[in-house]
């Protein structure tokens, strides 16, 4: 187990108190399955093609991602093409890919190779009825003929259960119990499909799980329509869950999915969990999801986002400048280097004061009097209302001339 404070991180103690331990049920190890080419790809508007999908498996492999949902083959023969490739590109992390409870649809992952399905099934009766119009007895058919045959034929299954938090829990646990006797299921996803569980609801529902079916693994697969995809998932976590879902940048269906690096790093650093992860491709894997799916982060975006080590107040400022060289945990709660980020940076704007001022000067070796550092500094504030936005260090050197004519 990690500790609060480390060379990497610094974080409350209270998280590793007797009593707040004592009130979880984690586990030995958690398995990051990432769905960024399924799930995340299902965000409207994104596009992967199937060379994106390959450049995004073999970095989620360099990165330690255990497994990794290479799409759904059914949807189009370039996503099964996708799905195959990665299967074959000999990887370290092990490749699924995503099925419906069909027959044909497991056939399609057989050709191509991958080592498992997550295999969906509606599990609410309000879904099954209303979006499916299925009669409910097929709902319990179907999972138990594709499960087996799955099984069968070599594939690990993942019994994967939609709008399952909404679901009547007596019906739900009708379908799981059916298909763990006469069908097949290595492991058992909890999906909050609409993200509309509180995480006190998801250790609620997962306790009950681990109760009614003891011996076999949970994952867990939230959604971000109220913003707790995170939140929900460490919850789970805390109850035992052993395999999360996540996608790259928090990218998917809606509002999205529990983003990959968040969720990893909270897993590490607030729990003390060992994860594997190389949590220093982080970034690098960020951005090359950002440009390949055209959606652009928020900068100030946890963990990945581009200006989370930019310093703009001028307190903030000053407090940096006292630590910087002896112990800037003092000032971020996870080093910049743990996740491949650019060291912190001091930047010139509407908040700044004169301490930025005067580390840029001394960064570009001028000095002035104390006068004309106030009449730049006002300088600044001003260009900066007027731009929105903080200078480059041209513009600032810009009024730096005019201050000194």
């Amino acid at each position: 187990m990690s500790g609060w404070k480390t060379d990497k991180w610094w974080v409350s103690y209270l998280n590793f108190i007797d009593e707040v331990r004592g009130s979880y049920r984690l586990p030995d190890s958690v398995w990051i399955h990432d769905v960024t080419l399924r799930d995340g790809e299902q965000q409207a508007g994104i596009v992967f093609r199937r060379e994106d999908k390959v450049r995004i498996a073999r970095m989620l492999d360099e990165a330690g991602v255990d497994r990794i949902e290479a799409g759904m083959p059914a949807v189009s023969r370039e996503d099964m093409e996708a799905a195959r490739e990665i299967a074959h590109e000999g990887l370290k992390a092990k490749v699924y890919c995503f099925a419906r409870c069909m027959k044909a649809d497991v056939d399609i992952a057989l050709k191509c190779d991958v080592e498992g399905v997550e295999m969906e099934l509606p599990s609410s009766i309000h879904l099954i009825e209303n979006a499916y119009k299925w009669p409910l007895e097929k709902a319990l058919e179907l999972p138990i003929e594709a499960t087996r045959y799955a099984a069968d034929h070599g594939l690990k299954v993942a019994f994967f259960t939609i709008d399952g938090t909404r679901a009547d829990m007596d019906w739900w646990f009708k379908i799981i119990s059916r298909v763990a006797a006469e069908g097949h299921m290595d492991s058992l996803v909890v999906v909050d499909t609409f993200g509309v569980c509180t995480p006190e609801a998801i250790k609620y529902y997962v306790r009950r799980v681990r109760k009614e079916i003891p011996d076999k693994p949970i994952e867990v697969h939230c959604h971000n329509d109220f913003g707790l995809a995170v939140a929900n998932t460490l919850a789970a976590v805390s109850e035992g869950v052993e395999v999360v879902h996540t996608t790259i940048n928090g990218i998917g269906e809606r509002m999205g999915n529990a983003d990959l690096a968040q969720t990893a790093l909270a897993l590490k650093a607030l729990y003390g969990l060992n994860i594997n992860l190389r949590f220093e491709k982080l970034y690098e894997l960020s951005r090359l999801v950002e440009e390949l799916s055209g959606v652009k982060l928020p900068p100030n975006a946890p963990v990945i986002g581009e200006r989370i080590y930019w310093i703009e107040s001028g307190i903030v400022a000053s407090w940096w400048l006292q630590v910087m060289n002896s112990n800037p945990l003092i000032m971020f709660p996870y080093h910049w280097s743990l996740i491949g980020q650019n060291p912190p940076e001091i930047v010139l704007g509407k908040k700044s004061g004169v301490g930025n001022v005067q580390y840029m000067l001394n960064k570009i070796g001028v000095n002035i009097s104390e006068e004309k550092i106030t009449q730049l500094l006002t300088s600044i504030k001003e260009y900066s209302v007027k731009k929105r936005g903080p200078l480059t260090i041209d513009e600032f050197k810009n009024l730096l001339e005019k201050v000194t004519q």
